[in-house]
């Protein structure tokens, strides 16, 4: 009788975890959108190189309005697949398990996800504007750190400590400014794509 009563609160909790948590969410997705991210970063060292400029070894190096910008529309390339990517495998994943996309548990993760990533959006658009383009990659580290440990209580609680994460990596690149794109390749790459593998293999 014991054994049945473990049994059935077990399957309460899971039904409540299902019910509570968007639990849709694809580690393959983390492994793709630091594979995208790689990419762009890789693409930007290239580019860099072609001009002339070492970025491991180059000491304040300043870079054109127009340069800045092609990286910036980058960042929202490796961004766009990022998405792409997510939304692909999390939909392959709820098809498989037979959970739901659309539910109220969906559109809460979305808007605590949405609002810092917006409102950081918008700080960084700022100051593209007023040329402080070395506070634009400790910002977007910083920023989604947020949106992650904001959006943590509607899916997997692993997902704040790649927030914290993140947030450690952005308030550092502050005291190395100009070596942002290191730092954002690191948090936005390589921390991606452990942090996937990691929730793939515990969530499969």
């Amino acid at each position: 009788m014991t054994d049945k009563h473990q049994e059935d609160l077990m399957h309460i909790r899971s039904m409540m975890e299902r019910s509570s948590r968007f639990i849709s969410l694809s580690g393959l997705s983390g492994v793709f959108a630091g594979l995208s991210a790689l990419a762009g970063g890789t693409y930007v060292y290239i580019r860099l190189k072609n001009l002339g400029v070492d970025y491991l070894t180059s000491e304040n190096a300043y870079y054109e309005k127009e340069l800045v910008l092609e990286f910036f529309l980058v960042a929202l390339a490796v961004l766009f697949f990022a998405i792409t990517f997510g939304i692909y495998f999390t939909f392959q994943k709820s098809k498989k398990n037979n959970h739901p996309i659309w539910t109220s548990t969906t559109k809460n993760l979305l808007i605590n996800l949405t609002i810092p990533l917006f409102v950081g959006f918008v700080f960084c658009l700022s100051l593209l504007m007023h040329h402080l383009f070395v506070f634009i990659a400790p910002a977007t580290l910083l920023f989604y750190g947020l949106a992650l440990i904001n959006a943590e209580k509607y899916t997997f609680s692993d997902i704040k400590y790649l927030g914290y994460l993140e947030l450690l990596l952005g308030m550092a690149s502050l005291f190395f400014l100009g070596k942002g794109l290191l730092f954002w390749i690191i948090g936005f790459g390589v921390l991606h794509i452990l942090y996937g593998i990691i929730l793939f293999k515990k969530y499969k």
